[in-house]
């Protein structure tokens, strides 16, 4: 963790502070439901609480923490209903990318994405979910970058974000990650052929079977919590 982000910053310190609480929150360090303590919060990066607490605004604009009147700012805890609207939400947004992206036809993103399908493929074959989770993240990412529409970009970004507030690991198991994968490999297909219909399409059902995906994690650990 940054330690005294006063010292080490390289933007606003606002956006420093941001952008380490928003790690800490998407990486689990503070989970869902608990309450940001600005003193504590301010200690361990080395600033003031005023930081800290412009941070917390511009994350509750997010959908990533909410404030409870006369008690202070939470984490937000998804509902099974919040994470499977979030997942039809994205559905729509990123086939509406996918379609942009199929259009331009940009020899350099699909290279790259090119290059992000071949790096899942090797940790799926190893079995590494870590890394598999990180260049699916960096593979979704590019496809908003390459779709060249910043507003809509932002919004899918910010719903995936909110969706990793449910913290089940939706992609787990060597089955799961080339299924997945596979469907990458589609959408990545229809984009190179310059059909926007089908990337539109190949994308939107990507995370309607994310959807599925969730619904059988989530299924799957309450029985195991009875």
């Amino acid at each position: 963790m940054v330690n005294n982000l006063e010292l080490k910053r390289k933007k606003p310190l606002v956006l420093e502070v941001r952008d380490e609480l928003e790690r800490m929150i998407l990486g689990g360090e503070v989970p869902a439901g608990e309450r940001l303590n600005e003193q504590t919060l301010a200690a361990l990066m080395g600033v003031s609480r005023a930081p800290v607490r412009e941070a917390a605004r511009s994350l509750e604009k997010d959908g990533l923490v909410t404030t409870v009147a006369n008690k202070g700012v939470y984490v937000r805890k998804l509902t099974l209903d919040d994470a499977l609207e979030l997942y039809e939400l994205r559905a729509m947004v990123f086939g509406y990318l996918c379609a942009r992206v199929a259009a331009t036809g940009d020899d350099q993103a699909l290279a790259d994405l090119r290059t992000s399908l071949s790096r899942m493929s090797e940790a799926a074959e190893r079995e590494d979910e870590s890394t598999y989770f990180t260049e699916n993240l960096a593979f979704h990412d590019k496809i908003a970058e390459a779709a060249d529409s910043r507003r809509v970009a932002e919004l899918y970004i910010s719903l995936c974000k909110e969706v990793r507030l449910m913290r089940l690991r939706v992609l787990s198991g060597p089955l799961a990650l080339e299924v997945s994968n596979q469907e990458h490999e589609a959408i990545v297909r229809a984009i190179e052929s310059g059909d926007i219909k089908a990337a539109s399409r190949a994308g939107s059902q990507h995370h309607l079977n994310g959807k599925q995906r969730l619904l059988g994690t989530y299924s799957r650990e309450r029985g195991a919590q009875t």
